[in-house]
């Protein structure tokens, strides 16, 4: 990866991680507003069985599924000069989405009962009816989070990240105040209007960047012929179809947690919330970063820049990921217990969804990869491979859930395994093609950055176990400072020893987040001066 694009890529990459960092920190408040207003109870439970299409819209479009299809054929006419042309075929693609979008919302609201089987199949009586009417109020937000992924699209075809990364932000921010303000008035219903509030915000704070970059080139028409728009077509439905395989995993799994103990569908929510906290933050982030680069590279030709940039993705994120799998595994009580343990949320809660955590773990480095392994495919304009990858691996998904279910005794946690092993299979099918497709990419670079950091991160989970072993016993036994103590201090100690270790063993991904602080404290230091 040569120094100008691992600059752009690191400049991009510190916009999107803070914004993301400040996003995830908020879902965690909002996850522990609705476990402590609300707990572990069958209303929660219908509340997230609702929030399901939502949020899988909101992973799938948000996170990138239309912009996916989107971004390389508008970038391909923006690296041509041609930006008149890009905002032709981004007006059709605009109007026509619009247009869609508000019949499937209205449909979603009047068909919510036929819907309802599909994210609660255990729901009955007063449950379903409450299931329903949730889904109902939430149905619009599906609308507005579509938007907020396509204006998401045109932004990072700019390189623009900002406005993009701060959506969430206000969205997390609305279902919070929703759950506080709310939630004592009007029960669980807040959940569902905030839900809506913060879609619209997500929307409404990309909207102006938007119409100042199409201003004078938007057009109301629609243009079906183009081949521009023809190629976004072909490239965005199995895109909504490749990226929407994890979430569609996770419907799986809190549909069949719906027949189990009440309550099963929170733990596992909250535990694959956990998941995504480092997956949000840096995969996320940094496969968002490097996907316009990519897009470039591939419209470009440049095949061996392109795999070195794939590459660098690649052992990027296996870099952190690694390690936070681990400490996940080893600190998973301590960590539930301080983020979620109070008010109706109790002991028994912590270990349920503790224990759920345990076996989404996993499966962590491999949905890592699989963000940068899809923007791969999608720069080189294959949307097919991840969709035939991802079927399959739902079957499994599917199969394994009901395998865990009826031989075993794990309950949530026996989906919660399904769901990690078939994000594992996914993983390794993905970068094998793109392994055959691009000499190269399986570089003894990549399988040493893998080998170091697994090393690194065994010696790491140790240390952290011990140190939150012995700040247990030394700390007060109760308490939201002690619990702090203890978790944040084991944490601490986890990452020291990591990175000491990840220096000693010249892993060159230590210099790119160096690279990373330095922009950021750059960047605070010349708002300083300015101010």
């Amino acid at each position: 990866m040569d120094t100008e694009n691992r600059a752009q890529v690191t400049r991009a990459a510190t916009i999107v991680m803070a914004a993301i960092l400040v996003s995830r920190i908020l879902g965690f408040v909002r996850e522990r507003a609705i476990a402590e207003v609300f707990g572990r109870t069958a209303a929660t439970d219908a509340f997230f069985a609702a929030f399901a299409l939502p949020d899988l819209m909101y992973q799938l479009l948000v996170g990138g599924a239309l912009s996916s299809a989107f971004i390389p054929v508008f970038t391909q006419y923006l690296a041509k000069d041609q930006e008149k042309e890009a905002w032709y075929v981004a007006s059709i693609f605009l109007n026509a989405t619009f247009l869609l979008l508000l019949a499937l919302m209205i449909l979603g609201v009047i068909f919510a009962p036929v819907l309802a089987p599909l994210v609660g199949v255990g729901f009955t009586g007063e449950h379903r009816e409450l299931l329903i009417l949730l889904m109902r109020v939430t149905f619009p937000a599906v609308f507005f989070t579509a938007l907020a992924g396509l204006c998401m699209g045109v932004l990072h075809s700019y390189k623009i990240f900002l406005q993009p990364a701060l959506g969430p932000i206000i969205y997390n921010l609305a279902q919070i105040i929703g759950a506080y303000v709310l939630g004592p008035i009007v029960g669980i219903m807040s959940m569902a209007v905030g839900t809506v509030l913060g879609a619209l915000g997500n929307f409404s704070i990309q909207l102006p960047e938007v119409w100042r970059r199409g201003k004078g080139y938007y057009q109301r028409v629609l243009d079906f012929k183009h081949p521009g728009i023809r190629r976004m077509v072909e490239l965005m439905l199995p895109a909504i179809l490749g990226l929407s395989i994890a979430q569609v995993n996770v419907i799986v799994g809190q549909n069949l947690a719906s027949t189990l103990e009440e309550g099963s569908i929170v733990a596992l929510r909250l535990a694959n919330r956990l998941i995504n906290f480092p997956l949000g933050i840096f995969a996320m982030g940094i496969s968002t970063a490097v996907f316009p680069t990519l897009a470039v590279l591939a419209a470009r030709e440049e095949t061996q820049e392109f795999t070195r940039t794939l590459s660098f993705g690649l052992r990027t994120v296996f870099f952190i990921t690694i390690p936070s799998a681990v400490g996940m595994a080893v600190l998973r009580v301590p960590i539930v217990r301080l983020l979620f343990e109070a008010g109706e949320f109790g002991a028994a809660d912590t270990a349920a969804t503790a224990f759920a955590l345990l076996f989404y773990v996993p499966g962590l480095f491999a949905q890592a990869a699989l963000q940068v392994t899809t923007r791969g495919f999608y720069s080189l304009q294959d949307t097919k491979t991840p969709v035939k990858i991802g079927l399959f691996t739902v079957a499994i998904n599917l199969l394994l859930s009901l395998v865990f279910l009826r031989g075993t005794a794990l309950g949530a946690g026996g989906l919660a395994l399904a769901f990690s092993l078939s994000s594992l299979v996914n993983a390794a099918l993905a970068f094998a093609i793109l392994s055959r497709r691009l000499p190269g990419l399986a570089s003894g670079e990549l399988l040493t950055t893998t080998v170091k950091a697994a090393a690194a991160s065994a010696c790491m989970g140790f240390a952290a176990s011990g140190a939150a072993s012995l700040l247990g016993s030394r700390l007060p036994s109760a308490g939201k400072a002690a619990e702090a103590a203890q978790t944040l201090g084991a944490i601490a100690v986890g990452v020291l020893v990591y990175l000491i270790l990840a220096a000693l063993l010249r892993m060159d991904e230590v210099r790119f987040l160096w690279g990373l602080l330095k922009a950021k404290l750059s960047s605070k230091r010349g708002a300083g001066q300015q101010g």
